[in-house]
This record gives structure tokens, C-alpha cells and sequence, in this order.
């Protein structure tokens, strides 16, 4: 079963998609979009998770800029407007968003009261963030573009974190992949997993760079994870 709901905030309301699982009480997972908005690449994930046992929470991290935003063709011009929106966001207010949308799930009927937070590209970045800045039962980051920039921040993360990194991302250069994995090799709440030979976005399933072998992978290690953490 599958609806969207509202989180309020200090600076407004904005909808964040939900599915749920047959069998309750059940943690709750907030997942957080690509620069793509809660378009049906992400809406489908959720129903993964929801199927899988978890209260899948996604939250609309555009509101303040265009709301509703649902990108699936992949043209030129949605990448442009990707970007566009993406050059726009506060990443600051996005984590608050994040979390708002947390402490939401938590309180949903049929909730167990705990959660945890996964996310893409953005969404992954996002993720680290929450888990540095907020309460977090568990996490699991999918190659968050500019992660390196804020390890600063990893020694406040105590939740227990997965990161998974492509190999070949375009995004997250060797040398960036290499600062992660240098500045958390000490952190033993922080698990880091490489898939070599995968570019970027190799868990969406209707990307170009989609690989359906590592996606298994990733996932079956992010549900053993939530499973370990969350129940």
C-alpha cells in the first residue's frame, strides 16, 4: 500500500511518498532522491523496501524550489533541470528536511519507532549528512556525490553506516573514493563496499549505467543491514 503524506516543518509543509509493508509493526526507512525528484526509479524502491518488510518514507527535498518535481525520461533537457534544481538546493535545509521527515516516520501507525535513512547521489550525500547531524538508527549511502567534502563531519556519525561506491563513478573521482575510505578506515561503525568496474547511479534501474548484478549486491547487503539494525 502505497499513499503520500505531509511533514511540516518550521517553513512550511511539504509531501513525502510512502509505502508499507503487509506485516506490521515494522521499522521505518527514509529515501532520499536523486536530483531527480520522487520520480518512479525511487517510488519503485520504496515498494522494494516496503515489500521487504519496511515502512519506506520518501520526502519531496525540491518543495521549496518546485515541488512535485518527477523526472523519468532521461532526456537532455530533464538532465538540464536535474542540474538546474540541484545548483538551487540548500543542502543545510535539505538535512533538516531529512530529518523532519525521520522523526515523522518513527510516530507513523505501525511503526516500531525505529529508523533508519538510505539514499542515491544527493540522496546519499544526504544521507552521511543526517547520520552526522541528527538520530539515526541506521544507514546506508549510495555513492553521495561530494561525501569527501564533509568528512569533517564523519566523527559525530555513531549510527552504524554502509556506503557503497562505484568503482568508475564519474562523480565521485579515485582520489575522492580514496579520502573516504582513508578518513573512516578508523570509524568501526562505518562499513565501505566497492564495486569495480560500475559508474555512477548503478543501482537505478532504468539508468544508462544500470548493472543489474551489482545492484543485486548492493541492495541484498543494504537489507541485511537495515535488517540487522532496525528490528
Amino acid at each position: 500500500m502505497s499513499e503520500y503524506i505531509n511533514v511540516t516543518v518550521p517553513d512550511g509543509i511539504f509531501r513525502a511518498y510512502v509505502a508499507r509493508p503487509a506485516s506490521l509493526p515494522a521499522p521505518a526507512i527514509v529515501v532520499v532522491q536523486e536530483i531527480f525528484g520522487i520520480n518512479a526509479d525511487l517510488r519503485a524502491t520504496c515498494d522494494e523496501l516496503a515489500a521487504a518488510g519496511f515502512i519506506a518514507v520518501s520526502p519531496d527535498l525540491f518543495w521549496r524550489i518546485e515541488p512535485g518535481v518527477d523526472l523519468n525520461s532521461w532526456t537532455p533537457e530533464e538532465w538540464a533541470k536535474g542540474f538546474e534544481l540541484y545548483g538551487k538546493f540548500d543542502f543545510d535545509e535539505g538535512v533538516r528536511d531529512v530529518l523532519a521527515t525521520l522523526a515523522l516516520a518513527r510516530s507513523l501507525p505501525g511503526a516500531n519507532g525505529k529508523a533508519g535513512v538510505t539514499g542515491f547521489c544527493l540522496g546519499g550525500l544526504m544521507t552521511f549528512l543526517a547520520a552526522a547531524r541528527g538520530s539515526v538508527d541506521a544507514a546506508v549511502e549510495y555513492y553521495g556525490g561530494g561525501t569527501d567534502k564533509y568528512l569533517h563531519e564523519a566523527n559525530t556519525i555513531t549510527a552504524p553506516l554502509l556506503i557503497h561506491l562505484a568503482g568508475d563513478d564519474e562523480y565521485i573521482p579515485k582520489a575522492a573514493q580514496a579520502q573516504i575510505a582513508q578518513t573512516l578506515a578508523d570509524h568501526k561503525n562505518v562499513t565501505i563496499e566497492t564495486y569495480p568496474g560500475c559508474n555512477h547511479a548503478f543501482a537505478r534501474h532504468t539508468g544508462a549505467h544500470y548493472d543489474a548484478a551489482a545492484a543485486k549486491l548492493a541492495n541484498g547487503r543494504t537489507l541485511e543491514h537495515f535488517k540487522k539494525y532496525l528490528r
